[in-house]
């Protein structure tokens, strides 16, 4: 087995500590209840999560405050916020900090504002959020839906103003800083300066709102825009292992229930046809974690090539293990009192997230030189 598919020691005890604050904090009990208050996001636990483990600032280098971890050690997190659909700002947070990392490299005069959001969000400060649809793949050209026109000198240091709308925004509720992709390069905007507005969505565990600006002081922060796709890429990288751990958990409560729940006589995990399509899905699991891990260790050219490929698996993986569970616990698995909505909604949201599943298989085919159609 190649080295990158497997974890290190530190690896794994990032993951036990992880899983330890979740489990005290977030169990599936306290997450079902605070969808039912005006505040989903739980920022008590993302502060704990982000400062108190260090995960806000994984990927920051050390000499800003960071841990200056890879993706790998990202994954690890995002396997057991899946499994717990926790709700926390970490995948919009990482996705901003890899287009703060990348602009601070740009050398186009802007590296010291980089430099000193990524301090912020290390030290658990800011939390940042790119202003964009979650939906957004991350190999389609983004020209943002927001105008900027020139600030006037007198009212320097904020050189623009910002105007227009973006929808489906995720974790925009919780963020200090939107990071505002317009005219082919990139703004930061406080996010109290923004119109900030929840939508309805179907995942209650990751609140989508739409953000509004109307002559938004912002500052320049990159004139290009490989940076963004850059970090969508990374955020498409992350999701697929959040997804895995999603599908685990599934898969776990499942067959821990269908092993104590009788039918006629029996535990229905005995009968042939469930045992089955939970040994298929466990196959298809397996695959979903090779894959998933693949895509945070991937560099290069072949990074795209991965991330479409766990995104094109993990995707249906994660839907199917919730479908699974929903079904296997019978009648309990559809009351609003049991999780396994709560994991099912999370699978079907991030299906769309970054891009659909279609959409990266056709981006697959496109790097390997398949017909498309």
């Amino acid at each position: 087995m190649s080295d990158e598919l497997l974890y290190s020691q530190d690896q794994e005890e990032l993951r036990t500590a992880v899983a330890d604050l979740l489990a005290d904090r977030a169990p599936w009990s306290a997450v079902l209840a605070r969808t039912e208050t005006a505040e989903p996001y739980d920022t008590e636990l993302w502060k704990a999560l982000g400062t108190g483990i260090g995960a806000a600032g994984l990927l920051i280098p050390e000499e800003l405050g960071g841990a200056g971890a890879s993706l790998r050690e990202a994954a690890v997190v995002a396997e057991e916020l899946g499994k717990a659909v926790a709700p926390v700002p970490f995948l919009g947070n990482l996705m901003a900090t890899e287009l703060l990392l990348a602009a601070r490299e740009g050398g186009n005069g802007t590296a010291a504002a980089a430099e000193d959001l990524l301090r912020g969000i290390a030290s658990g400060e800011v939390t940042a959020v790119i202003a964009i649809p979650f939906t957004r793949s991350p190999d389609t050209t983004y020209k943002g839906r927001v105008s900027v026109t020139p600030w006037p000198p007198r009212e320097a240091p904020h050189p623009a103003r910002l105007t227009g709308k973006v929808t489906s925004v995720a974790g925009a509720q919780t963020a200090d800083v939107l990071l505002v992709p317009s005219d082919g390069s990139i703004y930061v905007v406080q996010a109290s300066d923004a119109r900030i507005t929840p939508a309805t969505t179907l995942d209650m565990t990751r609140v989508l709102s739409d953000v509004e600006f109307d002559d938004t002081p912002g500052q320049l922060l990159a004139i290009r825009y490989e940076p963004l796709s850059q970090a969508l890429l990374s955020g498409a990288a992350i999701l697929a292992s959040e997804q895995l751990g999603l599908a685990e958990q599934c898969l776990k409560t499942t067959v821990e229930y269908v092993k104590t729940r009788h039918q006629f006589g029996r535990a229905v995990g005995s009968y042939q046809g469930l045992k089955h399509r939970l040994a298929q899905l466990w196959v298809q699991i397996a695959q979903a974690r090779a894959v998933a891990r693949h895509a945070a260790s991937a560099t290069g050219r072949e990074r795209e090539i991965a991330v479409a490929v766990a995104q094109a698996h993990c995707s249906a993986v994660a839907v199917q293990a919730a479908e699974e569970c929903v079904q296997m616990h019978g009648g309990i698995g559809f009351t609003w009192e049991h999780p396994a909505h709560l994991y099912l909604k999370r699978a079907k949201s991030a299906s769309i997230a970054l891009g659909s599943p279609t959409r990266h298989r056709r981006r697959l085919a496109e790097l390997v030189d398949l017909p498309t159609s």
